[in-house]
């Protein structure tokens, strides 16, 4: 294993690989250390290593955090059995992008993962490491698809579960989580307050709560996305990426997969253009990028995009500072616009994305409209999430047809219609 120890993101205290997630001299965050110069010697042995490797994120296993161990009865080592995420779609996406006015458009979908999120990747790290450390309990604070994601993978794995949602989550992802068996335990009370009871619980409970004490393991999971996207496009690296925030962990984890793919030398090229995306009605970050301040004053979330409805980003100010270090920005869009770029991107190419993609194609298309993105860029979005995850928020943006099976109604009801609305 090439992780060596966690170490304190403000401080630069270091720690074993523990199940803990924050400093004690200074409260400040801990994230893993890795010593990849053994990996530097063959850099074409290695990109053939990772090419021949499982078709899941587990083909990166030399960039997370897990040992090395026996292998399971699957030829796996025994902590990474479970669902196989990662290895979803790069599109390229022709006709968006001429709508858009753009060169080069890709459509990173990560809502082809096994629970129609992201979240299975990260979910996935924090899971293998949960075993390592003898943990039985497998539990979350979720907006939502991550409680999908912590209750499937605890039944893969046979573990039990405890996810804990603010009581008013969209109808869809209660139900695509209490299918799987899990104590499902609504909170009345936002996101934020979730996520304090999961901090006490913490201390009381000897679970691994995949976004608490395990925090550091699952947020590496995010970095896989910025390998699949540098090998997807043969080994280089995007111009610009644009991308959604919550607590911000998923754009500075893609930012550090990029940057330790090009420092080791797997990739050509430079780090790209870091855009977040932010739903106006829950914009603690961009709020704070507008206003030139580098920190984040916490806010009420009141926006469809439930699943980006962190009020207090624990990762605002470093989503600031990759932002500005790579000549990105973080913007914010309103409901309306996040229900169009749902409707703009899926009939464009065909994919049906959830609320936190409508923010991130708003926004795409707010940059392209601003002149923001050179015309000889490539960019890539990233699409964390499934429609069928938030249907409420295309309810009534479309009508439907309602004939008598008549080849007469047919002629005058609908080809009649359409050819007076033209």
């Amino acid at each position: 294993m090439s992780a060596t120890n966690l170490k304190c993101r403000e401080c630069g205290s270091q720690y074993e690989l523990d199940p803990i997630y924050v400093c004690e001299t200074c409260f400040g965050p801990l994230e893993v250390v890795y010593d990849n110069r053994a990996l530097a010697a063959d850099i074409p042995a290695l990109r053939r290593r990772i090419q021949g490797g499982p078709q899941n994120l587990w083909r990166y296993s030399d960039f997370l955090p897990l040992p090395d161990g026996p292998p399971g009865p699957s030829g796996r080592n025994s902590s990474r059995v479970g669902l196989a995420a990662g290895c979803t779609p790069l599109i390229r996406a022709d006709r968006l992008a001429e709508r858009l006015g753009l060169a080069e458009l890709w459509v990173k979908n990560d809502a082809a993962n096994p629970t129609h999120s992201f979240k299975d990747r990260v979910v996935s790290v924090a899971a293998a490491r949960a075993r390592e450390f003898g943990f039985e309990v497998l539990a979350c604070a979720s907006t939502g698809n991550l409680a999908n994601s912590v209750a499937a993978n605890a039944a893969a794995l046979g573990l039990e579960s405890y996810v804990f949602i603010p009581a008013d989550l969209e109808e869809q992802k209660i139900l695509a989580t209490g299918v799987y068996g899990t104590n499902l335990v609504k909170v009345r009370g936002s996101y934020d307050d979730v996520n304090r009871l999961c901090v006490e619980l913490s201390g009381e409970r000897n679970w691994a709560f995949v976004n608490v004490n395990l925090r550091p393991y699952y947020a590496e999971g995010s970095k896989t996305l910025a390998f699949e996207i540098g090998e997807q496009l043969g080994w280089r690296t995007p111009d610009r990426i644009v991308a959604p925030v919550a607590s911000g962990s998923l754009l500075t984890k893609i930012g550090k997969g990029f940057a330790d793919w090009l420092e080791l030398g797997l990739l050509d090229g430079d780090l790209p253009t870091m855009n977040g995306a932010q739903a106006a009605g829950c914009a603690p970050v961009a709020t704070a990028w507008a206003e030139g301040r580098d920190f984040c004053q916490p806010v009420k979330p009141n926006t469809i995009a439930k699943s980006l409805a962190i009020g207090n980003p624990a990762d605002g100010p470093y989503v600031l500072d990759l932002a500005k270090s790579t000549g990105g920005s973080v913007e914010a869009v309103s409901d309306d616009e996040i229900r169009a770029g749902i409707r703009l991107l899926a009939e464009t190419t065909g994919v049906f994305t959830e609320t936190a993609g409508g923010v991130t194609i708003a926004t795409l298309a707010k940059l392209a409209e601003r002149g923001e993105i050179g015309h000889d860029e490539s960019v890539v979005a990233v699409i964390t999430g499934d429609g069928l995850k938030t249907l409420d928020a295309v309810r009534g943006s479309f009508e439907a047809f309602e004939i008598e099976p008549t080849f007469e109604e047919f002629t005058t009801k609908v080809e009649g219609t359409l050819v007076g609305a033209r």
